[in-house]
């Protein structure tokens, strides 16, 4: 699991694609420090293994699936990443639950300056949207950013300017593909509500929250 916290820009040293995986190689620093092989690096948002570390980088096995829907698949050598170990027991949560399991890409479809903050605004498509949710939480190539807004196809989030520095903020610009990954918190309320979601026949109903107490008021 991760925070949304990043730790610092890394850059993609060389992406392999074979018949039945990929290896990307990342250039980084902070990183590498107390990571061991099989230890977990989310790369822009993709929680990928290590499975191998050298002078100044560390490379981890991918699927041909994991490059196409991603960003991974557009990225070439030289490209910036965002990098985040996985969240250690005593570590801080700084941002909110990011898992590492990118939900879809988006498109930035405009960035400008807000005061000391700049507003990054993303295309996405309804699938993503449904659960991108005012003031709620969303991981834009694994940073954890609150929405500002929203509207059918897309929505924005407010980057204070420490953010914009330490990550790939201060790279982007309109046309960029970016990781995207919803709050997982809202996935979960939804597969207990809807019974098409749950594979159940029937969801959350007044009855069962009678059950354990629940009473409507008039």
């Amino acid at each position: 699991m991760f925070t949304g916290i990043i730790e610092e820009v890394g850059a993609i040293k060389e992406i392999r694609v074979l018949q039945h995986s990929a290896v990307v190689s990342v250039s980084a620093d902070r990183v590498l420090d107390g990571t061991d092989i099989g230890d977990s690096i989310a790369v822009n948002g993709v929680c990928l293994t290590v499975t191998a570390i050298g002078d100044g980088y560390f490379s981890a096995d991918a699927t041909p699936e994991t490059i196409s829907r991603t960003s991974l698949g557009f990225m070439e050598r030289g490209d910036r990443v965002n990098l985040e170990r996985a969240l250690s027991a005593d570590g801080r949560f700084g941002g909110h639950i990011v898992m590492g399991h990118v939900d879809g890409r988006g498109n930035v479809s405009g960035i400008r300056r807000d005061g000391n903050s700049v507003l990054l605004s993303i295309e996405a498509g309804p699938d993503l949207m449904r659960y991108i949710v005012m003031k709620g939480s969303v991981a834009v190539d694994g940073i954890s950013l609150t929405v500002a807004g929203t509207s059918s196809s897309g929505f924005t989030v407010a980057v204070i300017p420490h953010t914009a520095d330490v990550t790939t903020v201060r790279y982007m610009k309109n046309g960029d593909t970016v990781n995207l990954e919803t709050d997982i918190v809202g996935k979960y309320v939804e597969k207990l509500i809807l019974p098409e979601a749950s594979g159940k026949s029937s969801g959350i109903t007044m009855e069962m929250l009678s059950m354990y107490g629940f009473t409507e008021e008039r």
